[in-house]
């Protein structure tokens, strides 16, 4: 068994992006472990339980978030409604063996509280990053920025992820400006996306850096 896999962040260009699908599909592909330190928002359930549901039996362990917040707003936000804060200090990675995937919360520069970031849990944890990119108006803009954003930080990318419609120009565009790869694409499937898809989007998987079982 390995215990010394990839320990992989995924992060977004904005929220909404298809973090949880991306996700889903690299804990199939990699039998990967799955941790979300913050969560914000439980009317709708929480990303850990859709990962559980999609990611089936070949999925590693699921680890418990770290802060289990009520309101879907910012993380910040999140914990003064609760009457918290939430320190970098506060977070340490879980014992998983092999592959970890762990999933940030909004994008990139979604505030944990009045100094650090989202994307600053990666940084403390030593954590190669997955950006999540979506077409949309302005996302070229929010594409870029996060890149540059997420080098400026020190942080190593692994490449970038596109899901919903696909745009090969704007793809090819947005690969080529930022130097990273295009690393896979996950197509819109609505909220009818089940395990089988994510099972056959896994299937098609080859990452960078992680050996063939």
């Amino acid at each position: 068994m390995n215990h010394t896999g990839k320990k992989i962040f995924v992060t977004g260009i904005d929220t909404g992006v298809g973090k949880t699908v991306v996700s889903a599909v690299l804990v199939r592909a990699l039998k990967a472990a799955y941790w979300k330190p913050v969560q914000c928002g439980l009317e709708e359930g929480t990303d850990t339980e859709r990962i559980r549901e999609l990611s089936g039996e070949s999925a590693g362990q699921i680890f418990p978030e770290r802060f289990l917040l009520r309101e879907a707003v910012s993380p910040h936000r999140a914990a003064e409604a609760e009457h918290c804060r939430i320190h970098l200090t506060d977070f340490s990675l879980p014992p998983a063996e092999g592959h970890l995937i762990v999933e940030g919360a909004g994008g990139v520069m979604a505030p944990l509280n009045e100094t650090d970031v989202v994307v600053d849990i990666a940084a403390r944890l030593g954590l190669s990053v997955v950006l999540v990119c979506r077409h949309y108006l302005g996302s070229l803009n929010h594409t870029l920025m996060s890149a540059e954003c997420l080098r400026s930080r020190g942080l190593a990318l692994n490449g970038l992820v596109f899901s919903g419609n696909e745009d090969d120009a704007y793809e090819r565009f947005l690969s080529e400006k930022t130097g990273l790869p295009l690393l896979f694409r996950v197509p819109d499937l609505g909220a009818s996306i089940n395990e089988r898809d994510i099972g056959m989007l896994a299937a098609g998987i080859r990452f960078p850096g992680v050996s063939e079982e």
